[in-house]
């Protein structure tokens, strides 16, 4: 026979489903447009070991690649192997821009190789046989998930009508149908009495949907294995097998496909995989996350009432396929090796679906201690999951990527840029909505809203840039949405809304001790209709950024008579201004932190701007900074709460991996103290953040300042702390490059000092503290 590329998964072909091959060949070559038929008695054929109800082969001719599905031979059961339904439900879905092969040929004439078949394009990608996803990481992992579930939920969201598949099914009534099949299954199937299985296959013909009327096209057999996806990407090419297809109530399909969130610790294997290494695999989404998901792409309710059923079904219909498997085992007709260990499963599968029965609903919604003392608004928790499958899809997976841009790009003059794929990520979250969620009246989120979703963006150092709500833009943005003029709003604001423009924050300075504001040294003077600026700045973050346009410049205005908090302003100064100059980058323990475009010293050398530029008014600069900072301080907080989520995990898996001295790391009690100890200061952190972010919202930034020091100082002490253990743990290689803690640990020991030191905050909380407590003494006096 002809020689081919090996294709993954094929063997010779079997010899009870060889066929007429140069028959084949010859009608092909007569009947497929583009099918090569040159050289004659060239055609190369292989058999899929999967397909084996329908079989399923591998055809190459001519550098073209097709594969064709028949009907076995002999006798077969009624509605059983229809393939010219695979073929018919095929065309319409390819022709509706589904994601499945594209179907080329039918044939019913049974004399080309003696049973009908159809062939269809060959689609190359990849297969996942175990559904834990052994071979990628966890982003990845995550991602394949999220984009097999919004296939399902865009296979039920056509029409049939408009599908041209009405009548495909057989109406209404499905559920009650689905449970008669298998029950008369399993009964000529059943070696011995189990009365679960018994009690089970009463419960679900007493509790039928009361929507059995429901219609939609559903797969019947809609899993993990039966997609191909891209090659390197996490994006679904094509859904195969569809001979279980019908029309039908779509919860069905999201029940199957979900079941084994819900497997039975005793059933270790039933030819998926490692389910149990599915169920152990914190990376892989929650089933609450994908039912989520899938309802909100189907924009549905995401609580299911009926989904009890649909899942006791499905572990019904596992036990009965057991049953069988069992049953052809006994009279010796059974294809696979571990068929005789079927028999085991039927009770434990039953006994599931017996538990699951009983549960009244199933809700998309996750609850946390956190989530139920702060409740997010419906629309924080539609963004926030949006938000959690978006970086899971697109960013996590981008990450290494863009890490490895700016490690190439280190000493070249491209450092500063952005790496387009990045560019790409913003584009893509912008059309998808996640845009400028941390500014209130844009996005229509609380500040309660927006900290759970800084938190997710925490979790990755790119995330909040893709997601435009990266410092100090947003300080700048916020500072211009509350005290800009209209005109600065459009000439600045606008742009960087857009993310056409990025900005920089001056107000540190090198030549006095910037904890204490007042000591600036930096002037902004009136010269008729501009303002002239000169003096030094630094810690200048993003300045280094080609797309940097404009910086926010905060300085001393002449008026020696006013509050020594009353002489400072704030002033508009885009970079291209003559007079203001970069310097020189500056490191944070040693990094110099290109990804977020460097922080810079910067000098004002006789900078004039116009008059107009000056915001808010002169003499306004700490009243502008106090409104700027309480949001802007949450926000920090509450991603830094996302790097101490992502640390603890490295930790847990580092001391799940590493032996030493003759047990895990995490079997040595000190280990074992850290895990805890960093669980309770993320804990304790985040309910004191979320604390803040609700009074900011109830009784506005002034009111909520004692609460937002509390938080400043708080949460980076709690986070190095989890850093830290993270880092001991992992030895070595935590300061190394081989993992992100040193870099997170160079970033949060920064927020000890940025936004004002812990020793400021601590004596503003002693402050406020007094005021309360005097006022408690007052009063009872």
């Amino acid at each position: 026979p002809p020689r081919m590329a090996a294709e993954p998964g094929t063997s010779e072909v079997r010899r009870q489903h060889r066929f007429d091959q140069d028959s084949l060949e010859r009608y092909l070559s007569s009947r497929l447009p583009g099918f090569p038929r040159q050289p004659a008695g060239a055609l190369a054929v292989r058999q899929y070991s999967s397909g084996q109800s329908n079989p399923t082969f591998y055809l190459q001719k001519g550098g073209k690649a097709f594969v064709l599905r028949k009907k076995p031979h002999g006798p077969l059961l009624p509605r059983a192997h229809k393939v010219d339904r695979e073929y018919r439900v095929q065309k319409a879905l390819f022709s509706a821009g589904f994601p499945v092969p594209e179907p080329l040929l039918y044939c019913s004439d049974v004399s080309v190789i003696g049973t009908e078949f159809y062939v269809m394009q060959h689609v190359q990608g990849r297969i996942f046989r175990d559904i834990s996803l052994p071979d990628v990481g966890p982003a990845e992992r995550s991602a394949l998930y999220l984009a097999m579930i919004e296939t399902l939920a865009l296979l039920h969201s056509f029409d049939l009508q408009s599908l041209g598949l009405k009548g495909y099914g057989r109406g209404p009534g499905y559920c009650k149908r689905q449970v008669s099949t298998w029950k008369k299954q399993y009964d000529a199937a059943a070696h011995t009495d189990i009365p679960a299985m018994n009690k089970l296959a009463e419960w679900l013909a007493n509790n039928l949907p009361l929507d059995d009327n429901e219609e939609s096209l559903i797969h019947g057999d809609f899993r993990i294995d039966n997609i191909i996806f891209h090659p390197t990407e996490a994006r679904v090419l094509a859904v195969l097998d569809w001979e279980l297809s019908t029309t039908g109530h779509p919860l069905a399909d999201l029940a199957y496909t979900t079941q084994f969130y819900f497997w039975p610790t005793s059933i270790k294997n039933l030819g998926q995989g490692s389910i149990l290494g599915f169920k152990d695999t914190i990376e892989t989404p929650s089933f609450e996350e994908l039912v989520s998901i899938y309802c909100r792409c189907r924009r549905i309710s995401t609580t299911l009432s009926n989904f009890n059923f649909f899942l006791a079904l499905s572990y019904f219909k596992m036990a009965a396929i057991a049953q069988g498997v069992y049953a052809r085992y006994l009279i010796g007709n059974a294809s696979a090796e571990n068929s005789h260990e079927f028999a085991k499963v039927v009770k434990p599968l039953a006994e599931r679906g017996l538990e699951l029965s009983k549960r009244s609903s199933f809700s998309s919604t996750q609850h946390s201690l956190s989530g139920e003392l702060f409740h997010q608004s419906r629309k924080g928790q539609e963004i926030l999951l949006k938000v959690k499958q978006f970086m899971k899809q697109h960013i996590y997976p981008a990450e290494k990527e863009i890490v490895k841009y700016y490690t190439e790009h280190r000493n070249t003059e491209d450092r500063w840029k952005k790496p387009p794929l990045l560019e790409r990520l913003k584009e893509l979250a912008k059309a998808e909505g996640l845009w400028n969620l941390f500014l209130p009246d844009v996005s229509g989120l609380s500040q309660l809203d927006y900290a759970l979703i800084a938190e997710e963006t925490g979790r990755c150092l790119i995330a909040p840039e893709v997601f435009n709500c990266h410092a100090p833009d947003t300080g700048n943005m916020e500072v211009l949405h509350m005290y800009g003029t209209e005109e600065q709003k459009k000439e600045w604001l606008e742009p960087l809304l857009e993310g056409k423009i990025s900005s920089c924050f001056c107000m540190t300075e090198p030549d006095v001790a910037s904890s204490d504001a007042t000591n600036m040294h930096c002037t902004i003077e009136r010269d008729g209709n501009s303002y002239v600026i000169n003096g030094k700045k630094w810690w200048s973050s993003g300045a280094g950024n080609p797309n940097c346009k404009v910086a926010i410049v905060m300085g001393k205005t002449k008026n020696s008579s006013a509050s020594r908090y009353k002489q400072h302003s704030m002033i508009i100064v885009p970079m291209d201004t003559p007079g203001l100059k970069l310097i020189r980058p500056l490191s944070v323990f040693g990094y110099m932190d290109e990804i977020h475009g460097g922080h810079f010293e910067i000098h004002f050398n006789d900078v004039r701007v116009p008059a107009s530029n000056i915001i808010l008014g002169e003499g306004r600069g700490f009243e502008i900074a106090q409104g700027r900072l309480g949001p802007g301080r949450i926000h920090h907080c509450m991603r830094s709460l996302g790097a101490a989520e992502a640390a603890l995990e490295i930790l847990c898996q580092r001391a799940a991996q590493r032996e030493t001295f003759g047990k895990k790391l995490y079997q040595h009690e000190v280990v074992a103290h850290w895990i805890a100890e960093c669980r309770l200061s993320i804990e304790q952190a985040r309910l004191l953040t979320l604390q803040t972010a609700l009074k900011i919202d109830m009784l506005g930034n002034r009111r909520a300042r004692k609460e937002v020091a509390m938080t400043k100082v708080v949460v980076p002490r709690a986070v190095l702390k989890v850093i830290d253990c993270a880092v001991q743990v992992c030895g070595g290689a935590g300061v190394s490059q081989d993992f992100p803690l040193a870099f997170m640990f160079a970033y949060i020991r920064t927020l000890r000092l940025a936004d004002g030191p812990d020793e400021v905050h601590l004596s503003t909380i002693a402050r406020w503290e007094l005021l309360d407590q005097s006022k408690k003494l007052t009063a009872k006096i």
